[in-house]
């Protein structure tokens, strides 16, 4: 079984309260081969929802309490981003997941680049709150981006395996 960023298969889920349309990843869904998740909505954040972005450092800092997770008007949403990715880790348990393919550059989903935390679109490498922790974990992650195994920075990641 695969977990999949929602948005990347179709679902109206992100901030903005809209998604993406990926056929293959959607097929998988179809398929019954993957399993469709929003840390942010399962975290309890509403759609659509204020932009948030990792301040201080990426996922990892996140889950070891050395960075926050706010939204654009300065409101502290890491308990929220916390919560979703525990909620994504319960069903990768539950269904024996060991991959993910999470929406690059999301603070929740990115798998090797994330927004620097300034709301300036300045892209940084790192990973969000779900990916760091699903990675420790052991899980595969990596983004629609690269899925087909064409990440070649994935060695940065502690903790992460090349897919």
């Amino acid at each position: 079984m695969i977990i999949i960023s929602a948005c990347l298969a179709g679902e109206k889920c992100r901030y903005c309260g809209d998604g993406f349309d990926y056929p293959a990843l959607r097929k998988l869904v179809e398929d019954g081969k993957a399993v469709p998740v929003c840390p942010e909505v399962l975290g309890g954040l509403p759609v659509p929802r204020d932009p948030n972005e990792i301040v201080g450092g990426d996922g990892f800092d996140v889950l070891d309490g050395r960075a926050r997770v706010l939204t654009d008007k300065g409101a502290d949403k890491t308990a929220a981003f916390l919560q979703g990715a525990a909620e994504v880790l319960a069903v990768a348990r539950k269904t024996g997941a060991r991959m993910a393919i999470l929406k690059e550059r999301s603070p929740s989903c990115g798998s090797t680049v994330i927004y620097d935390g300034t709301f300036s679109g300045r892209r940084v490498p790192g990973c969000g709150c779900t990916a760091a922790l699903l990675i420790r974990e052991g899980v595969r992650v990596c983004s629609e981006e690269n899925y087909q195994g064409k990440d070649k920075s994935r060695a940065k990641q502690p903790g992460s395996q090349n897919i």
